[in-house]
């Protein structure tokens, strides 16, 4: 089973333009998906839809998704707002107020949590929000079960745009979680590159975005002296695919981009396959 995962797609981020780079990044992502050997069982958008938080770009967003063949689920991020994600997603579930809500995939329930406190840039995660994951938790000990939210709660290296190990909000969400071992793997955005990384006895990722990604460089960033480093580059759109094969969740990262095959499945490459099928057991 398959799960695709795109985010921080930032749709509007030149108001006005329904041409823009990042409508036209989202497009070019979502052709290559449908078009893929591998079409997904879903698709997970994980926040920071639109720039922001604008009704246009919502609903230049919901009209390019509206008849993909795979349903999507749709989140929020910091550059999200509540009221118009709704009006444009009005079947996207709430829970007090909060875009919380549980999806069955196949043999997995997703969770997808709302990390959003508007007008801040980091991640939020309240007693309410922890206590409907922990509820949720608690009345399905057994399926097995993937965390989606916008926000690692993790500290990456990348320091202007990590949320801190010490923030209340990621120990709160880390000690609903410590009690749940079907709990399989975490999803997340934000960071605009992609990322794996140890968390409550998972693998946690952070899938890098549709909009222009992040630079790496992991010196921290004096905010009050510009050195001229490198912060937003022009690499291609990336989207996850999240295999589960019954016992494990295996996560790729593609690049939306042109690319040649040096190589294809004929006479000469049968040997490489055999051999390693051979190995294998069939």
């Amino acid at each position: 089973m398959l799960i695709a995962q795109a985010t921080d797609l930032h749709i509007g981020f030149e108001p006005g333009n329904p041409d823009e780079p990042n409508t036209r990044r989202f497009r070019a992502l979502l052709d290559q998906l449908c078009a893929a050997p591998d079409r997904p069982d879903a698709l997970v958008l994980s926040g920071d839809l639109t720039e922001f938080g604008d009704a246009e770009s919502y609903a230049r967003l919901a009209a390019m998704i509206a008849d993909l063949p795979f349903p999507v689920l749709p989140m929020v991020g910091n550059h999200d707002l509540r009221a118009p994600f709704l009006a444009a997603f009005p079947a996207c579930p709430t829970e007090g107020g909060f875009i919380q809500y549980n999806a069955r995939i196949g043999p997995l329930r997703l969770l997808v949590l709302d990390t959003l406190e508007e007008g801040r840039h980091g991640g939020a995660f309240c007693e309410a929000r922890a206590g409907w994951l922990a509820d949720r938790l608690a009345e399905d000990a057994a399926t097995p079960t993937v965390l989606a939210l916008h926000h690692p709660p993790f500290e990456s290296g990348l320091h202007w745009l990590d949320s801190g190990n010490h923030e209340p909000w990621v120990a709160r969400l880390a000690a609903v979680v410590a009690g749940a071992p079907n709990v399989v793997g975490l999803m997340s955005g934000h960071l605009h590159r992609s990322i794996a990384a140890q968390w409550q006895g998972m693998t946690a990722t952070v899938c890098s975005s549709s909009a222009a990604p992040a630079a790496l460089d992991l010196r921290a960033a004096d905010p009050e002296t510009p050195d001229g480093r490198a912060m937003i580059t022009d690499a291609p759109p990336v989207y996850a695919l999240h295999r589960w094969d019954g016992a494990r969740l295996a996560t790729h990262f593609e690049w939306v981009a042109p690319v040649r095959p040096l190589a294809f499945y004929d006479e000469s490459f049968q040997p490489v396959v055999r051999v390693i099928a051979e190995e294998r057991g069939g």
